[in-house]
This record gives structure tokens, sequence and C-alpha cells, in this order.
């Protein structure tokens, strides 16, 4: 057992937040409640105030910029022996701000149980004796459906969400795909989607300066960036 890791003290207690996916009044007031009561915060990225999530909260909770923020250094890279020398570090941190009475909370965008870079963390954090707690945000293929003004799913039809960081094929599937994060794949899910009997909608940076929305009749542009969503639904089923 490694240093840190012992279970047999006292459980700590941290609150993972969503900040949601830009736009500060997308907070849940339960997670405003809890920024402005934390005492000690920490942000994914080694300099906190530059990170997104960070900026997008500190717009609802003004009290944030007056309080101890730490940062992680949680990097997105694929080397499975780094990552968990990261992730166990990175627990370490969480650990130490959640110590004694302290009021502690780590902000992510979206929302924690999505694709969240602190959800890998539970584990070694539970090893070290701490309780995380998720607080929910709005995830951002949900705040891009509602910029659209398009639902996701009806009746009986079903709804897959994928990584599209990692996605370039995508299986057949009778239902409406949505592929977060697809920039580094875009060109090659929308070369795969398009011409076929699905519409296709893009979000890019939604809820952020510099949004972009694009959805039938318009087409798709042929880069995209990071921070997008692309949904695909079966056509005949959306009306703007």
């Amino acid at each position: 057992m490694e240093q840190g890791e012992n279970t047999m003290h006292a459980p700590k207690e941290l609150y993972c937040i969503g900040t949601g996916p830009g736009d500060p009044e997308l907070l849940t007031l339960k997670a405003v409640r809890l920024l402005k009561n934390a005492d000690r915060i920490a942000v994914v990225g080694r300099d906190p105030q530059k990170s997104l999530a960070y900026r997008i909260a500190v717009q609802a909770v003004p009290e944030l910029a007056e309080k101890e923020l730490t940062g992680l250094d949680l990097p997105m890279i694929r080397d499975r022996e780094i990552l968990e020398k990261k992730r166990r570090e990175a627990a370490d941190v969480l650990a130490s701000l959640a110590d004694g009475a302290a009021r502690a909370a780590v902000l992510t965008l979206g929302d924690p149980s999505i694709y969240c870079s602190i959800s890998y963390l539970q584990p070694y954090l539970a090893a070290r004796g701490v309780i995380l707690h998720y607080v929910s945000g709005v995830p951002s293929f949900c705040a891009a459906a509602a910029a659209w003004r398009a639902p996701l799913a009806l009746e009986d039809e079903e709804l897959r969400i994928l990584p599209g960081l990692y996605e370039k094929e995508l299986p057949e599937f009778n239902g409406t795909y949505v592929l977060m994060k697809s920039g580094r794949n875009y060109r090659e899910l929308r070369e795969s989607l398009e011409g076929g009997d699905r519409e296709l909608y893009l979000a890019e940076n939604c809820g952020l300066p510099g949004e972009k929305l694009v959805c039938p009749p318009e087409e798709l542009p042929e880069e995209a960036g990071y921070l997008s969503v692309l949904m695909a639904r079966k056509r005949g089923g959306l009306s703007g």
C-alpha cells in the first residue's frame, strides 16, 4: 500500500461540482451554495484561474476570487503509466484539501458523472479515506439541444452518447447519436454521417463566447473545435 492509502482514518468529504457547459446561469442553486461555503477549492489545470471551469463558476459566485485555489495536473494523455501517477498525485492533493474540518470542493465542466477527469480519482480518494460527492451540472449535449430548440429523444427513441474524441466509425444504430468533444475526429465523423438518413446538428463552445450553432437546413462546416457536440438524428423527428 502506497503512502497516503489508508482506509483506517475517519472519512473526509469532497464535493465535485459541475459548472455546466459555459453559461454561468446554468449552475445549480446547490452548486452556488456549496461554492460560497467552501474553504478550499481545486481546479483541473496548473493555473486554476485560467481553467474554463473556474472562469465559468466565478461569474456566478464572485466570492471565488477571494478563496484558496489549488491546481490539479491531470493531462489529457493516453499513457496509462503516467496517467496513474498523475491521478495518485491529484488524489493526494485533494485528500490534503479535505483534511480536518475544511469544506473542500473541486470544479469540473458539465456534469461530474459524464466523461469527467475527477471521476477517475474516486477509487484513489476512497483509499485515502475521502468520500467524493457529485453535484450535478447541465451536460453540454443538453445545453446544445436547448440551444437548437430540439429534443434529443421522443417516445420509444433511443439515445446513444459517445466520446467523439475516440470514435471514427459509428456502429449501426436506430436512434440518435450524440458525439461529445468531437473536434479531433470531426471530419471523419461528419463524412460517415453525411448522405445518410440522419439530420446533423453541431454546437461549438455551447454557452461560451464564440458559440456556434448549426442545424438543418444549414450545412456543417469543414472543421470544428475541440469543444464540439455533434448530434445525428433520424430525419422527420424534429421541428425548429
